[in-house]
Order: structure tokens, then C-alpha cells, then sequence
């Protein structure tokens, strides 16, 4: 397995710890299932960075699930929290809206999916913690303009079309700065507060 992730290895990490390059992601500790439909999106062309689909073209599925599994089951330690650069106003924004979300708009609270403490939720919902701000905003944005794709009922589209851009910069601003908390796992399945597909495959 280890060679086999070697590819990955050149930006996400040995380990899937994730870089200092904004936009190649932590995979350690991620749900196996989430990791998977994301190797599937890669491959099938729901998701598109030319790097990552010319890795994964001819892979098969049982493949890209020991890949996932590997990295779902991986913990190196997390980076110290980013310093914030926004102002104490956008991160309070920031703070309530993935605390408490937004009622008025529709706009559930981004732990009501990916848990109380921003770890990810089994069986296919991501952490959050770890992650840098550019990378939180640039998916957030890909996922409003329909650049990134998740199985219908696309949920995380649903909610970006809700957010404005003030919004997305504060959540991503205030999610970057929060330490990871002790116990790194991802919470156990729950009810979602919304429909969201691909989320129980």
C-alpha cells in the first residue's frame, strides 16, 4: 500500500497529513467513505483537476477503496491552527454560521453534518478541522457554481448558493483557525438536516 500511495504522497503527504500548499487537503482521519467518492469523482469526471484525473483514470474500484481506507486510518498530528486574517467581526460570523447556521436563509449549521467538533461524520462526511481557509472557500465556491458536483440531492450546492460571499470568507476564515480537538474521529452516523446524496452510500 505504501507504494501504491506514493502518488499521492508528492502533495497530500505520506501520511495524507496535507501541506503547506493551500489547495492539496488533509486525507488522514476522513471517513474511508467520503475519501472513496471523491477518488470516484476524480476518475469519472465529477470532479476535475487534471492532475488528480489522469492519476486515478484507469483505476479500478476496489482499488480506490483500499486507497481511501488507508488514509481514513492514518492520524499524524494536525498543524497548528492558522492565524486569523479577517477581522473579529467576519469571524464571528464565521463562528455562528457553522455553529448555528443561518434559519432565515436555510443555511443548516456546517456541524449539524460534519459533527460537533468538525471532525466529519461517517460514513462519507468530511472533517473540516485542519483545513486552509483558501481551500474552504475555493470548494465552497466550486460547489456553488456547480464546478464541484456531489451525488443529487447535491446539498453542499444547495447551501453555497445560500451563502454570500462574506459568509463563505468568514466561515473558511474561522473554521482555519480552530485547533483540532483531542479525539480527531469522526462522529458517529446521525440524522442530517437535510437530504444529501452519496452522503449513506
Amino acid at each position: 500500500m505504501q507504494a501504491r500511495v506514493l502518488g499521492c504522497a508528492a502533495c497530500h503527504g505520506a501520511h495524507g497529513e496535507g501541506t503547506d500548499n493551500d489547495y492539496f487537503p488533509r486525507l488522514s482521519g476522513k471517513p474511508a467513505g467520503y475519501l472513496y467518492n471523491q477518488l470516484i469523482a476524480f476518475r469519472d469526471g465529477g470532479r476535475s483537476y487534471p492532475p488528480m484525473n489522469y492519476l486515478l483514470a484507469y483505476l479500478p474500484d476496489a482499488y480506490l477503496k483500499q486507497i481511501a481506507e488507508f488514509f481514513a486510518q492514518q492520524h499524524p498530528p494536525y498543524p497548528p491552527p492558522a492565524a486569523p486574517t479577517v477581522d473579529a467581526a467576519t469571524l464571528a460570523l464565521g463562528k455562528e454560521l457553522v455553529t448555528n447556521g443561518a434559519p432565515n436563509r436555510k443555511v443548516p449549521a456546517c456541524a449539524s453534518c460534519h459533527g460537533a467538533s468538525l471532525t466529519g461524520m461517517e460514513p462519507a462526511i468530511p472533517g473540516l478541522v485542519g483545513l486552509h481557509a483558501n481551500y474552504i472557500s475555493a470548494q465552497l465556491g466550486a460547489f456553488r457554481y456547480g464546478t464541484r458536483r456531489a451525488a443529487s440531492p447535491d446539498c453542499m450546492h444547495d447551501v453555497a448558493t445560500r451563502l454570500a460571499d462574506r459568509d463563505i470568507t468568514a466561515i473558511a476564515a474561522w473554521l482555519a483557525s480552530q485547533p483540532a480537538p483531542a479525539d480527531p474521529t469522526p462522529a458517529a452516523p446521525a440524522p442530517l438536516p437535510m437530504a444529501c446524496g452519496g452522503v449513506h452510500n
